[in-house]
């Protein structure tokens, strides 16, 4: 790798990182421009789950003290994500991953429509408590796109902020800043499996770690001062474009992928 496409790379990984603190799916960016400089596609996803620890950390820094996190909350979605974590990641070495961005892509576009016909979903906070179904269910997409999570991440945070404010009623602040949190454990039991099979390439990790890092502090501030209606629109436009290109480059290679 020349010096040209590690700078490259600082560019694309820390902006990257200060819009995604918003809205997620920093992976959807970062993992295909690493396989376009020739990075080997599992210490690719390897290496950058490195980095997104760094990422989260940062993004997490300014909305401690705040009284955005989700503390009550944040014990069993912690135990929930370190548990699905390890078993995505374990995944990585057993499982293709080709049909997961058109899953996710699904996903992204109904998320986005849900919430376009939610108008208040996340702007302002809905008074009472969730229904017990809804809390369960808040639970269990938790441990279930904690998996996703530490298989690859892209879209990860993306429809984990959507379901906490569907199902556990949290505004967008609310929801951004106990994603952020939860990020940190299920990036870093993802990193620590792949630091244990040898292909995280560390040198890479954190140089693109450090910019995340910095990147996820900057896209926190911006966050937290704006409102909850903004934080709403930037969110819907982000993974509506990022459902599209995924859903299209899957139609690209679907002929492909059926020949033979």
């Amino acid at each position: 790798m020349t010096v040209i496409q590690i700078f490259i790379l600082i560019g694309v990984f820390l902006i990257a990182s200060i819009i995604s603190v918003i809205t997620g799916s920093t992976s959807l960016i970062t993992v295909p421009i690493m396989f376009q400089v020739g990075i080997d596609p599992r210490t690719a996803l390897a290496t950058n789950m490195l980095a997104l620890t760094l990422m989260s950390v940062g993004g997490t820094l300014p909305f401690l003290g705040k009284g955005v996190i989700d503390r009550r909350r944040l014990p069993l979605l912690i135990s929930l994500t370190l548990f699905g974590s390890i078993l995505g990641a374990l995944l990585v070495f057993i499982v293709p991953s080709k049909s997961i961005p058109f899953i996710i892509s699904i996903s992204m576009i109904a998320v986005a429509v849900f919430s376009i016909f939610n108008r208040d979903a996340g702007i302002v906070p809905i008074e009472g408590v969730p229904s017990r179904v809804a809390e369960i269910t808040g639970y269990a997409a938790t441990f279930i796109f904690g998996i996703y999570g530490g298989f690859f991440s892209g879209g990860y945070v993306t429809l984990l902020t959507a379901a906490y404010i569907m199902l556990f009623r949290m505004t967008f602040v609310q929801a951004i800043a106990t994603t952020k949190l939860i990020n940190i454990f299920s990036s870093l039991v993802a990193t620590i499996i792949f630091m244990m099979q040898g292909i995280v390439d560390y040198k890479l990790g954190f140089i693109l770690g450090i910019a995340m890092f910095f990147g996820g502090i900057i896209g926190a501030r911006i966050t937290l001062r704006l409102s909850n209606a903004w934080l709403k629109r930037i969110y819907l436009t982000a993974i509506t474009i990022l459902a599209f290109v995924t859903f299209y480059k899957q139609e690209q290679k679907a002929p492909q992928t059926n020949v033979g």
